[in-house]
This record gives C-alpha cells, sequence and structure tokens, in this order.
C-alpha cells in the first residue's frame, strides 16, 4: 500500500512540476514587455504618464504571476515532503519486516529453550536513523504574501490551545517510568478520547520490550511536535532564540530533557545547538549538542 501511494505521489508532483513550468512559461511575455518598456524610456529626457501607467500595470501583473509561480512551487515542495514521508515508512515497513524474519529464524532456533518468545524488535539504531530522517525531511514553511505570519507548529511557534494531533503523529508525551518518576518521551498519538480528554500513546521506543507501551494520558501532558521547519532568512520569527528554555530530545535517545538555546540555525538545514541539565558536568550543563527543529520545545521559564 505504501509503494503504490509512493508512485501515485510522484505522479502527482510531475504533473505540479509541469504546471509550474507552464505558469512560468506564461508569465515570460510581461518580463519581457517590461525590459522593452524599460529600453523605450532611455530615449526619454522626462518619464511620461503613458509609461508610467504602463510600468504599473505590468508591474502588477508581474506581481501576480509570481504569487501563482511561488504556489505552485510551493505545492511541488510539499508533495516533494509527502514522498519523501512516504518513502520514510516504505523503509520503515522494511526494517520491521527484517526484523521479523530474523526473530522468526531466531525462534525457530530456540523453540526449546523459552515458553513465551519474545516478539522481535527494531534495534535502537535504525529507529534513531529514521527519527533523524523524518527530521530531515520535515517541510518547510514559505509565506505566500509579504506579510504572511507563520502557522501554529511552524518552528518555534507552538500549537493552538485547542489542537488535537491526529493518530499516527509523533508527540512530546509525559509517562511516569518504573522508578515512579515522570519524564517526557517520545510517543505516537493511538486516539483521542474527545468525552474524557484523553490521550492513548504508545512509547516509540520498544528496545527491549515484547511490546511497545502504552499510556493513557490527560492534554496537559501532550504536547504537539512542529510540524513544518522555519527557515531563519525567512521567518526568523519562528526560530528559538539564543538562551531560551526549551525541552530537546537528547541524541541517540528518545526521551526530552530540560537545557537551553546555546546557538540558532543559521538556515533551514541547521540544527541547534543546545545545553542539557546535567549535573554529571562540573557547570551543571552539558557540552552544546546539535538537535533537529522537529525535537525542540519552548518552556515558560526565563531567559539564561
Amino acid at each position: 500500500m505504501a509503494e503504490n501511494a509512493v508512485k501515485a505521489a510522484l505522479k502527482e508532483l510531475h504533473l505540479l512540476v509541469k504546471k509550474t513550468q507552464e505558469e512560468r512559461v506564461r508569465a515570460e511575455p510581461t518580463l519581457v514587455n517590461i525590459a522593452k518598456t524599460h529600453d523605450k524610456m532611455k530615449a526619454e529626457s522626462k518619464v511620461s504618464a503613458y509609461f508610467k501607467n504602463k510600468l504599473k500595470s505590468l508591474y502588477v501583473a508581474a506581481q501576480e504571476d509570481a504569487r501563482k509561480e511561488a504556489g505552485m512551487l510551493q505545492r511541488c515542495l510539499d508533495k516533494i515532503a509527502e514522498v519523501k514521508m512516504l518513502r520514510s515508512k516504505v523503509a520503515n515497513s522494511a526494517a520491521t519486516m527484517g526484523h521479523s524474519k530474523a526473530g522468526a529464524s531466531g525462534l525457530a532456533a530456540s523453540i526449546f529453550e523459552t515458553e513465551q518468545p519474545r516478539k522481535p524488535v527494531m534495534r535502537r539504531g535504525v529507529l534513531i536513523s529514521l527519527l533523524q530522517q523524518a527530521a530531515n525531511q520535515l517541510p518547510v514553511w514559505r509565506p505566500q504574501e509579504p506579510d504572511e505570519k507563520p502557522p501554529p507548529l511552524c518552528g518555534a511557534i507552538p500549537a493552538e490551545h485547542n489542537f488535537v494531533p491526529k493518530p499516527g503523529s509523533q508527540v512530546c508525551a509525559r509517562i511516569q517510568g518504573q522508578d515512579g518518576e515522570e519524564q517526557w518521551i517520545l510517543a505516537e498519538v493511538i486516539s483521542y478520547n474527545a468525552h474524557l480528554c484523553k490521550y492513548t500513546v504508545e512509547d516509540i521506543d520498544e528496545e527491549g520490550s515484547t511490546a511497545r507501551e502504552r499510556h493513557v494520558l490527560t492534554k496537559r501532558k501532550v504536547l504537539a511536535l512542529p510540524s513544518m521547519k522555519a527557515d531563519p532568512a525567512v521567518t526568523p520569527s519562528a526560530i528559538h532564540s539564543k538562551g531560551q528554555s526549551v525541552m530537546a530530545v537528547y541524541p541517540q535517545t528518545t526521551c526530552f530533557y530540560k537545557g537551553f538555546i546555546a546557538s540558532v540555525p543559521s538556515n533551514v538545514d541547521d540544527d541547534y545547538s543546545v545545553l542539557f541539565e546535567d549535573v554529571s558536568y562540573p557547570e551543571g550543563y552539558s557540552p552544546a549538542l546539535k538537535v533537529p527543529q522537529r525535537y525542540i520545545l519552548p518552556i515558560k521559564e526565563r531567559k539564561r
């Protein structure tokens, strides 16, 4: 099913690229006309009202053409992001199937050694690699209008108070660990009960378990992750500021810990540098570690 979805999305992308090129070709005469009008104006000692009005109308038309082309390009980028996400699902399924086959072989060899064979699980290295890939493939938000503001869940912009993450989406969830202490983990939404205002989520990390652990949590214990990346050059307002207190996924883990921003990304493909609270270091903080935009959330504490 996922492979068919990838093929269908690629066909849609091909059509979008063709339409974008058609839009660009359609707009070219207006740009050529603007250049010719400027050339004619050079011969005049004073710009006449005729040329002023003509240029004004040409620039208005060119602006509208540019908006349409930008809209088509954004649709292409969104479709590319969709293709990447679908391909990640295919790779994820393939990895899971591979582990299942390996687990079946192990079961055949040890069937007399155990009564309850352990369910095959994804290795930590594979999971971390897929999470990093998902962060890299997060679509980039681009404004369609000059003064358009970034929407909720774009970079550092939080979700609206009534937002409910859909089943299958990843969230930051506050659970009670086996030691009784609460911790924030990366989890997947299974369902949401609107009457009880409670989520059922699964721990994304299943290593060492016979099954993913499920938790029923209230809304305040489930935080939505960014669904779009912010470009620092285009939407700096959607970038966390240096010194800001955050919760971020500690590298090579699936747990969120407190820290603060040591440095911000200079372009859309860069990660943040985060100093995590860690009493094992003399300063009380870890060295600066790289964390993608997708796995950083703001917390309400004073700036340092």
